[in-house]
């Protein structure tokens, strides 16, 4: 009977070791790392994967410039700044931005991007991390994801996606196409997003904001997103949603410590 008994024991103890492993299995993450730019070499950013953003007629890059007082890569960080335009007879804007693409460079497709970064605190500043289609689609039906866009000196950042479904067709609350997730101002944050072949997952210092999934549905461009994906990291100031920057406040710096793309296992 002895034995017996020392035999359940022996049962139950293995069985709850067994039990143990296999939640710590579970736990443990299953994204490797596959890329990752840490702009760790002072003064050089990699020109085979970035390209400096040109001016454009929206609110989002109508200020951009190729100005080299605009970019820095220092300390471990890439460093995209807002300023005051220095001379308006040469260009008449009245601020400078500088921000960084992988157009035609690098896409991601399925996996997770997380991107390490820190803004400043001034009025009119607006911020952003986020994907276009890697081949050019016209605006919105090729869709855009939005990591991270940041107002003013807010404490909290926008995760949004856009797509034909959701701005032509005015289909934006069904399924929810953004959330906002708390950030610590003036410290370095990470801004992530998951691409699945069904849904786009969120997360902000890795708390899930919101997930954005494929529906069955008659309506067109409900999801046009199971596919590759450029990278856009831009310092912008001023514009329709974030109104108007005060100058006494700049300038204004973006630092991005890290870019990092994750697939599974």
């Amino acid at each position: 009977m002895r034995k017996f008994y020392l035999f359940i024991l022996l049962f139950i103890a293995v069985g709850a070791v067994i039990s143990c492993d296999k939640k710590k299995t579970e736990k443990q993450p299953d994204w490797v790392l596959v890329w990752e730019d840490d702009f760790n070499t002072d003064g050089v950013l990699n020109d085979s994967v970035w390209s400096r953003i040109p001016r454009g007629e929206s609110d989002w890059n109508n200020y951009m410039s190729q100005a080299d007082t605009l970019y820095d890569v220092r300390n471990g960080n890439l460093i995209l700044r807002g300023i005051i335009n220095p001379d308006r007879s040469i260009d008449t804007v009245p601020y400078l931005t500088g921000g960084v693409f992988t157009k035609n460079k690098k896409g991601f497709g399925h996996g997770k991007l997380e991107i390490r970064a820190k803004f400043g605190d001034v009025t009119g500043a607006w911020p952003a991390i986020w994907l276009l289609p890697y081949i050019e689609e016209k605006w919105p039906v090729g869709g855009e994801i939005d990591i991270m866009e940041r107002l003013n000196s807010d404490t909290i950042a926008y995760q949004t996606i856009h797509s034909y479904y959701t701005q032509v067709l005015g289909l934006d609350t069904v399924p929810p196409h953004y959330a906002t997730g708390k950030i610590i101002n003036n410290e370095y944050n990470i801004y992530s997003v998951e691409l699945h072949p069904d849904s786009l997952v969120f997360a902000i210092n890795g708390e899930h904001t919101f997930t954005y999934p494929k529906i069955e549905t008659d309506k067109e461009g409900q999801f046009p997103f199971d596919k590759e994906f450029y990278l856009l990291i831009d310092m912008q100031l001023e514009g329709n949603w974030v109104g108007k920057a005060n100058p006494d406040e700049l300038p204004d710096i973006m630092e991005i410590d890290w870019v990092r793309f994750y697939q599974k296992q």
